[in-house]
């Protein structure tokens, strides 16, 4: 047994030997003028090539580096540009050093593929390049390619302007061990120290991986204050531009894409710790997934503005988990700890998960502002937590915008089909000293912010603009057709702190929908607030901004909430609601209280109805010695059933008012009581308990039907004094029917066809006797009802009702011959 472990044991050796005498290939492959040498067993030298202007080709059959090796390029310092292709159809596995002379830009092309092992090194003075593409394109049209080495290769001094890959193009991986960072979505990124680990240009310049499928597992790109590009795309043309910084790239709308994966705590960052500049990364693939802690960091530490993290998915962006430890997230973060700005970060992509603790955060900890987050998806899930993080504040998968110094936060601008928040995930813009906090605007087809799922305690699933520090916080604008918040779900503009809280606007085409509670703790709700913890309770005077929303129909039910309100001295701000149909059931609750400042007002115009249901409740309170608000209300029909109140009390403060115009009231009454939700009825109120009461004014516009009926004359004519004794045409005899008369019929109903014929006209002219005088008294003047109101010309209000009355003519002999 022992004779055959030591033989398996030389057996292996003897295997990695040969494996390591396999990938320590660096070969010519004749087509050019390029020699190889081997100075020591562990270096390699490449001389000669051939040289156009500023530009040195090489070429190789194979080009494989093992672990404590080094392959220099002995090129002359005038080189700008080295471009090293590989032509014998296998991968490149590179686990040692690549040397380059002077500050010369180094493209290295191999089709079949490129794998950079833990130990890869770059030490080359200019940006590094390294695709799976067949040839490279310059600004002269001629081609370097790697697939087709048959014909003389036609080389060129002109500049390098494009990659062009084949239909399948090798993959490019990076291994690596995994960056040491630890960090909060709230604290400055620490333990990010690579030293020498990983594959790193200079400062300022371009690191490039364009190819197939590209995957960094646990590999780590440093580009200090430049950028770094990573591209997966086949059967396409990607443009090389130029910059003082080595290189971007720019690729077609329309291509075949790869997928991206960042495992293993891979980092891909330009932090400079010179402090000259900022950096920038860009992503272009199909699926681009940001996994196990991973990271994709700028840091701003320079007098310049950063650059931006932009990520292109064509199909997905999924950032998802943490590292084993927790001590990391799996984020795009992009920070300026310095005088100038953060850069921004945006997303384009069909699909944006964010799961399991992942982060999307861009932050200035300085007096600079922050960049801003855009993101332009069809569909956006931000869901859940990290299981096992003893951390609540990190655990949750968040998008957030924050000043941690003097400079403003950045905004975030979201625009989907389709949003959903869930299970403790968060939204937010937030200051946490005294910069003012960014704006969270939101365009989406359907918002859900769902708190199912969410772990008792300290989490909760909002959409958010909150102050958490002295500094004030922005405004959230929401543009939807459909919002639903429920299972204690929060949208909110608030203050935690010392700061002023934002304004909160919603524009809904369809509905507002606010309903239920997380499981035994807090209900869901949209609102300001003002909510000062511990001591700044007692020091706070912060204002809350208003709540508006504008939507066909809001329904509040199950102990959910729409508020404004202030816990410390400060103003609870304006609800305002424009809606057709309003509905509080079972609980559902507007509020507008104080604790100590002004009541805040409520003012709700309905253009059809407000139905309150099972403990509906509206609410303009004030605690304290603040007064109570008003609360304004205008609804064609006002119904409150079931134990539900209508209140503006106040405690040592006065009343608030009460302005009611409708055109009828169900359920709902005045009364005069300080305990209208003990008391089992439906109750409108504006008590003080130790100060003035409010008012209560209730307008019914509706019309009376009496209004348009005129009183008749008390004394009635003799009807006889009406008949004449003939005509003039015929004196002998005559025959007069003066009818049933009446009122006549209402000209507003339906003409009926019993209607009678009533005739009575004076005919005395045509009498040939002398014709009695009939005794008709002066009618007095009737008062008619008002039944609506208009602004004359002088624009003085005046009351004005519709007459319903009609007057027939009287009857008289030459009618009666005319006909």
């Amino acid at each position: 047994m022992k004779t055959s472990i030591v033989a398996s044991r030389i057996g292996l050796a003897i295997m990695l030997l040969w494996s390591n005498a396999a990938n320590a290939e660096v070969t010519t492959d004749g087509t050019l003028s390029t020699e190889v040498s081997q100075p020591s067993s562990n270096s390699f030298s490449i001389t000669k090539g051939t040289q156009y202007g500023s530009n040195l080709f090489h070429s190789f059959g194979q080009f494989s580096i093992p672990n404590g090796t080094t392959v220099t390029f002995q090129n002359p310092t005038s080189v700008q540009n080295i471009f090293a292709r590989v032509t014998g159809g296998s991968l490149s596995n590179i686990d040692g050093t690549i040397s380059a002379q002077g500050s010369a830009n180094l493209f290295l092309l191999n089709p079949a593929g490129i794998l950079f092992g833990a130990n890869a090194k770059l030490s080359i003075g200019g940006s590094f390049v390294g695709t799976t593409a067949d040839s490279i394109v310059f600004a002269d049209g001629l081609k370097f390619s790697a697939t087709n080495t048959t014909s003389p290769a036609l080389l060129t001094m002109s500049v390098p302007v494009g990659l062009q890959l084949g239909s399948n193009p090798g993959a490019i991986t990076v291994q690596g061990a995994g960056h040491n960072a630890n960090f909060l979505a709230s604290t400055q990124i620490s333990g990010l120290n690579i030293g020498t680990r990983g594959l790193q240009v200079q400062s300022g310049k371009t690191l490039a991986l364009v190819g197939g499928d590209i995957a960094l597992d646990g590999g780590l790109l440093s580009a200090p204050g430049g950028q770094i590009e990573l591209g997966s795309i086949s059967n396409a043309n990607v443009t090389l531009n130029s910059t003082s910084q080595g290189f971007t790239l720019s690729y077609p709308k329309t291509g075949n894409f790869g997928d991206i994966t960042l495992t293993q705590r891979a980092l891909a960052s330009t932090r400079d710790l010179s402090r000259e500049n900022g950096g920038s990364v860009k992503i272009q693939g199909s699926q681009v997934s940001i996994r196990d802690g991973s990271l994709v960091f700028v840091q701003n530490r320079s007098n310049q503005a950063a650059g931006d993290i932009v990520v292109n998915a064509t199909e997905a962006l999924n950032i998802s988990g943490k590292s084993p430890k927790f001590t990391s997230s799996s984020s795009l973060v992009n920070d300026t700890v310095s005088s100038a700005a953060a850069g921004h970060i945006i997303v384009n992509t069909p699909k944006l998960n964010i799961d399991q603790g992942g982060y999307i955060l861009n932050r200035t900890f300085s007096a600079a502002t922050g960049g801003n987050i855009i993101i332009n998806s069809d569909a956006i899930d931000v869901n859940g937590y990290a299981p096992g993080d003893p951390s609540p504040f990190r655990a949750v998968s968040q998008i957030l915008a924050a000043s941690f110094g003097k400079g403003k936060g950045g905004d975030i601008s979201i625009s989907t089909q389709d949003l959903s928040v869930s299970a403790g995930a968060n939204i937010a813009a937030r200051p946490y000293s005294s910069g003012k906090g960014g704006d969270l605007n939101i365009k989406a087809d359907t918002i859900q912010v769902l708190g199912a799922g969410t772990p008792k305690g300290s989490y909760f699933t909002l959409v958010s603009a909150a102050t958490f520090g002295p500094g004030d916080a922005g405004n959230l604008n929401i543009e939807t057709r459909k919002l639903s918040v429920q299972s204690g779900g929060r949208v909110s503009a608030s203050s935690i702190v010392l700061g002023n809280a934002g304004s909160l606007t919603i524009n809904a085409s369809e509905s507002v929908d606010v309903s239920g509670m997380k499981p035994g703790e807090t209900p869901s709700y949209i609102g300001t607030a003002v909510l000062p913890v511990g001591a700044f309770s007692k020091i706070s005077r912060a204002n809350a901004g208003n709540t508006t929303i504008n939507a066909p129909i809001v329904n509040v039910a199950d102990g959910a909430t729409i508020f404004v309100q202030n816990t410390g001295s400060g103003t609870a701000g304006n609800l305002i609601i424009n809606a057709n149909t309003l509905t509080l059931k079972n609980g559902g609750n507007l509020l507008a209280n104080t604790k100590a400042g002004e009541g805040g007002n409520i003012n709700l115009q309905l253009r059809d109805l407000l139905l309150m249901r099972y403990g509906g409740f509206i609410n303009a309170e004030a605690g304290g010695t603040g007064n109570g608000g008003n609360i304004s209300i205008n609804a064609p029909v006002i119904v409150g059933l079931e134990n539900s109140d209508i209140i503006a009390n106040a405690v040592q403060g006065k009343g608030g008012n009460i302005a009611i115009t409708t055109q009828g009231i169900i359920g709902l009454k005045f009364r005069d009581t300080l305990t209208p939700r003990e008391d089992l009825t439906n109750d409108i109120t504006a008590s003080s308990a130790f100060n003035v009461n409010g008012s209560v004014e209730i307008n019914n516009i509706g019309v009376d039907p009496n209004s348009g009926l005129v009183e008749l004359p008390a004394n009635v004519s003799d009807p006889s004094q009406k008949i004449a004794s003939g005509c003039t045409a015929n004196t002998s005899s005559s025959f007069v029917a003066i009818g049933r008369g009446g009122i006549p019929q209402n000209p507003m109903q339906e003409i009926r066809s019993d209607r009678t014929w009533s005739d009575i006209r004076d005919i005395s002219a045509f009498h040939t006797t002398k014709p009695a005088q009939a005794q008709i008294p002066k009618t007095s003047e009737t008062l008619v009802q008002a039944t609506s109101w208009r602004r004359n010309a002088q624009g003085k209000i005046e009351l004005v009702a519709v007459h319903s009355g009609y007057t027939q003519p009287d009857l008289t002999c030459a009618s009666v011959v005319a006909n």
